[in-house]
């Protein structure tokens, strides 16, 4: 008697924000040290930036398990924000923020309770255009530290991470392959992977280089379309439009 072959069901793919699945690199050691020093943040203030897929939500995640502090979207900011009674204060896509004096009013708000304030942005802050006089002068006076670009040796482990937590079976030719024509970015890997994962399920079928070179098409013609848009990494060359997360 034969027995079908057993198929992935598309269940939602939730990233997971545990400090033991981040992935360290020279690119990120000055973050994930200053992390390690809150007591020591000017002002009790600081801001991690760099391209989208860097791995900043992922800090920030980590940093808020790690003192029980409380999340915000920059986005979601309105009105008259109060800080926690305790812990600290951590701010996703800070720099997306529409409302400034509920920024501003979080970041003297929380100063004056003594409650340190994690930022995380695309730009430093000190470059933010901004209209309030004041919050240009406290956001001018926030350390900043930059998560640069991967270097090789940690794409290759984020490619073959991404890749397992989907359960997608690439062959490390393939992932080599796929690594020499993507963008050296994270963000470009992780779109990559979710359009292998969809066009899979699709097929119902192995990802072979057929199937990756159509992807990657796809992306390039995504990208074409929607111009200088955020929305879309490119996948070819160059580096992440300047980012969540």
């Amino acid at each position: 008697m034969k027995t079908s072959q057993q198929l992935r069901l598309p269940f939602p793919f939730q990233p997971g924000f545990a400090a033991a699945d981040f992935m360290a690199g020279d690119s990120n050691e000055a973050a994930l040290a200053w992390l390690d020093r809150t007591q020591d943040w000017p002002d009790r203030r600081l801001a991690l930036w760099g391209p989208r897929g860097c791995g900043k939500t992922h800090l920030l995640h980590i940093w808020v398990e790690r003192i029980g502090a409380t999340l915000w979207q920059g986005p979601d900011l309105r009105g008259v924000p109060l800080p926690p009674a305790s812990g600290g204060v951590a701010i996703d896509d800070a720099d997306a923020m529409t409302e400034e004096p509920a920024l501003l009013h979080l970041l003297n708000a929380s100063l004056a309770a003594g409650l340190p304030v994690l930022l995380a942005a695309t730009q430093a802050p000190a470059r933010w255009t901004t209209r309030l006089p004041d919050l240009t002068s406290r956001l001018r006076a926030i350390t900043a530290i930059e998560i640069q670009t991967p270097e090789d040796s940690l794409l290759r482990a984020l490619l073959a991470r991404l890749l397992a937590d989907r359960q997608l079976a690439v062959a490390p030719a393939l992932q080599d392959w796929l690594l020499l024509r993507l963008a050296r970015t994270p963000a470009a890997l992780r779109e990559a992977v979710q359009r292998l994962d969809r066009a899979e399920l699709q097929q119902r079928g192995r990802i072979t280089k057929a199937l990756a070179a159509s992807v990657l098409a796809a992306m390039d013609e995504d990208s074409m379309s929607y111009g200088d848009s955020d929305d879309l990494p490119s996948s070819r060359g160059g580096a992440c439009p300047v980012e969540t997360g």
